[in-house]
């Protein structure tokens, strides 16, 4: 079956010789490296891997799966293989979501450019089709996944498939039929009469197959003949039952134009069952609002005003004991929105600071690496700032070093002082912040005394030559010579920097400072930590504070000191002064991190602290599951680009909202989830061949605590593949703002607890209504398609009065 990519591609070099095929070492660790034989199929879609050339081959990747292609001297793993593997051998082929980078090495480093190349022709070209050609491949990936499942079912590969060969590979399918049906299907779609099925007649009996009976009833419902929905029809359907309003009319005419694959339907402003079939399972007929996918929100709301995507740990890809830091975290981190970071920084050897989880197992990464790779990757996919939360442990020189490679190697994406050189009055907004690197941390002054020095010194560069040449004083050479820790004595060396002591040793300091020394110290009764103040000038809107309490923040801080808090301590603070919280989040940024005993980088769920409106969230991207399924779900909107703004009655400094109590003016509202299908859902355990799913739809509600609940339909039993269900569950929601919904398919299991099959979440402001499709993602948040369910919408106002 020929492929888009095929007909549309000019004929280039590169993707004919990956057609033809190369043997290939796959490296997965310093061990594990076995060679393989990797080629391109015909479709130019996807790629198949064997032992060796003419072995039993199995899909390896889609092209689609593909986000892009690296050189091999930016992995890691391949830079470690050095000596064994020249890099410009090797490359890396990285995946969307958390799918593992696959790293290969090539023969030559010929062989190596030729895919390099061809794979990112390919993955350009599928980035960059335009609507009418993504809704041609989503046809043609339909003909290519018949085509692979052909190819499997044909066990003696002769092109042909018995009746016993068709029964075997529906099991695969995750098809458990009637079989007298499915032979009456077969023997119609036999042309032949040969009682076997080409390639061709598999198309049409997989076509029969799927006959959606319960879209036909819809579309029947409004066509007067059953034969095409007119324009005032079409009109009458998107109004009514989609709630599309009064631009109805006009969005009709653009399905139309898009998804009827008739042209003379086109000219005569008619869709038929095709086209209608094609609408819904569409992104125009997908739950989520498609003007709500690109950035619509306004951009230009100081910082505190925004929900931020946030990482906890950011360098690790696995657990916190043992887990590895690898630069491929920020990588991962940054290319799925997130835009504040962690770096947790130690003294390294030979003057180099490193990253890595401290007094752990964890592997250790040069801190130099990270800067580079933030500074490559920043704004790859948003252009929105980037927070570097800086947890620092290191000595004083290491500081130095520290701040010189943010400063070297970030330049001018680094924001070293205010946008203006002016005090501000508030924070400023992603818009005015676009492309630039924040550092949050400890600073040893106020964003004020910082200002006053630059004029200081700017007042300083003006004066003579001759002034600037005078000797010093023998006072400011005493406090230089202070300032210099080479130039201190063993004692002073000790005081200045804790990790030169044992741990118990770490908060030793030094007392405050005689009246005219420029101590490192901040001058409070408390001592405080030893920070450089290169490393301390370059935090600027994003200074980290202690919090006592609520008052004391508000009595004590500034605008651009902010607090982070552990999850206990943030449940905590919920439950005791909610308001008050709200309150302090309307003007001040805060930081929620996952509790230390999370030792297998697992989750909390960020939806109680977006319910106070906690800005910066942190997660462990790395580690899938409902929480993060929560999580992408709130970020999916407003571009992915990591910022979404809060509701108004969280950014309101004189808000009444509690979350464990709320009260008007939210308008409850009554959900209405009509399940009403499911399509071609995947197997749980593909080893297995005759394990069917029996499948249920569980609806869950993310929210305020009386707004969480959840229901599900009943199992369909032995149907993966079109299971119908046609059940509806309510729900009753009180601050639908703040709601995420959550659809997971499970496999109906009596024994034990039910077994995942696909989810998809999303905000309720994002939501659609009507007859919607839901396309299921997998536990790593990639496509499952063709898997999705068909279900209907209907949102209503509560009119039952809240007595209490």
């Amino acid at each position: 079956m020929a492929s888009l990519l095929q007909d549309r591609l000019p004929i280039n070099q590169d993707v004919l010789l990956m057609q033809k095929g190369t043997l290939m070492r796959k490296v997965r660790s310093k061990i594990w490296k076995r060679l393989r034989y990797f080629r391109l199929q015909q479709d130019c879609m996807t790629v198949w891997h064997a032992r060796q050339a003419g072995g039993k081959a199995k899909p390896s990747f889609s092209i689609s799966d593909v986000e892009t292609v690296r050189k091999g001297d930016e992995s890691e793993l391949l830079r470690s293989l050095a000596e064994e593997f020249p890099l410009e051998q090797g490359f890396t082929v990285v995946f969307h979501g958390r799918r593992s980078n696959l790293d290969l090495v090539a023969n030559s480093p010929e062989e190596a450019q030729t895919w390099m190349q061809g794979l990112q022709i390919l993955v350009d070209f599928v980035t960059n089709m335009d609507q009418q050609e993504r809704l041609d491949q989503y046809r043609q990936d339909g003909a290519r996944w018949l085509s692979d499942w052909f190819q499997r079912g044909d066990k003696n590969q002769d092109g042909r498939m018995n009746f016993q060969e068709v029964q075997r590979l529906l099991h695969l399918m995750n098809v458990e039929m009637d079989q007298e049906y499915a032979f009456q299907l077969f023997q119609a779609a036999d042309g032949s009469h040969s009682d076997t099925l080409e390639a061709k007649e598999f198309t049409e009996f997989y076509k029969a197959l799927t006959k959606r009976t319960e879209v036909q009833e819809l579309f029947e419902n409004f066509s007067a003949d059953g034969q095409k929905l007119t324009l005032l029809e079409f009109v009458d359907f998107l109004r009514e039952e989609q709630k599309e309003g009064d631009h109805a009319p006009d969005l009709a005419l653009e399905l139309i134009d898009c998804y009827e694959p008739s042209e003379s339907g086109k000219l005569r402003h008619v869709l038929s069952m095709d086209g209608f079939l094609g609408y819904l399972c569409s992104k125009d007929g997908d739950i989520f609002k498609p003007t709500y996918l690109p950035i619509y929100q306004d951009m230009t709301q100081p910082l505190n005003h925004y929900y931020i995507n946030s990482s906890h740990n950011t360098y690790l890809v696995g657990d916190q004991l043992c887990g590895q830091s690898s630069v491929e975290g920020y990588i991962r981190a940054l290319k799925r929105g997130c835009r504040c970071l962690e770096v947790d920084i130690w003294d390294g050897p030979n003057g180099e600071p490193i990253v890595y989880h401290g007094h752990t197992l964890t592997t250790r990464i040069p801190f130099k690496e990270v800067v580079a790779t933030v500074a490559q990757y920043a704004f790859q996919t948003s252009d929105y700032p980037v927070i570097l939360s800086l947890e620092n442990h290191c000595s004083w020189e290491q500081q130095e070093i520290m701040a010189q490679h943010l400063t070297e190697i970030l330049g001018e994406q680094l924001l070293s002082t205010t946008l203006d050189g002016l005090l501000p009055t508030q924070l400023p907004s992603p818009e005015e912040l676009r492309r630039k690197i924040l550092v949050k941390g400890k600073k040893l002054k106020t964003l004020e005394e910082d200002l006053e020095e630059e004029e200081e010194e700017e007042e300083l560069e003006s004066e003579s030559v001759e002034e600037q040449e005078t000797e010093l004083e023998p006072e400011t050479e005493f406090e230089t010579q202070r300032l210099s820790p080479r130039s201190m004595d063993k004692k002073e060396k000790v005081l200045m920097c804790p990790l030169l002591c044992p741990p118990i040793c770490c908060q030793i300091m030094i007392q405050p400072p005689l009246p005219k020394l420029k101590s490192p110290l901040l001058p409070k009764q408390k001592s405080t930590p030893i920070i450089c103040p290169a490393l301390s000038a370059l935090v600027v809107y994003m200074k980290s504070v202690s919090f006592h309490s609520f008052t004391h923040s508000k009595e004590h801080y500034r605008f651009y000191e902010l607090s982070s808090f552990s999850e206990a301590k943030a449940k905590r603070l919920i439950k005791e002064a909610g308001n008050e919280f709200v309150q302090h989040n309307a003007w001040q940024l805060s930081r929620v991190y996952p509790s230390g005993l999370r030792t297998d980088s697992s989750n909390y769920n960020p939806l109680e602290f977006w319910n106070v409106g906690c800005q910066m969230v942190a997660m462990n991207v790395q580690t899938a599951g409902l929480e993060m399924d929560i999580y992408d779900g709130l970020f999916r909107q407003n571009g992915g680009c990591g910022y979404v703004l809060k509701p108004d009655f969280l950014r309101d400094t004189q808000s009444s909202f509690h979350p464990e109590r709320p009260i008007s003016p939210f308008k409850t509202k009554m959900l209405l989830v009509q399940v009403i299908s499911g399509q071609q859902l995947p197997k749980v355990d593909e080893t297995k061949e005759r394990a069917i799913v029996d499948p249920l739809v569980r609806v869950e509600i993310f929210g305020i605590r009386p707004d969480t609940s959840w229901q599900e339909t009943n199992y369909v039993e032995n149907n993966g593949f079109n299971p119908h269900w046609g059940q509806t569950l309510c729900f009753r929601v009180l601050v639908p703002e703040l709601a995420l919904l959550r659809f997971v398919v499970q496999d109906y299991n009596w024994t034990s607890r039910n077994d995942f099959v696909g989810q998809y979440t999303l905000p309720w402001t994002c939501m659609q209504q009507g007859y919607r499709h839901i396309h299921l993602l997998s536990k790593d948040g990639t496509s499952l398609h063709p898997a999705s369910i068909f279900v209907y919408i209907c949102i209503r106002e509560d009119l039952e009065v809240d007595e209490s």
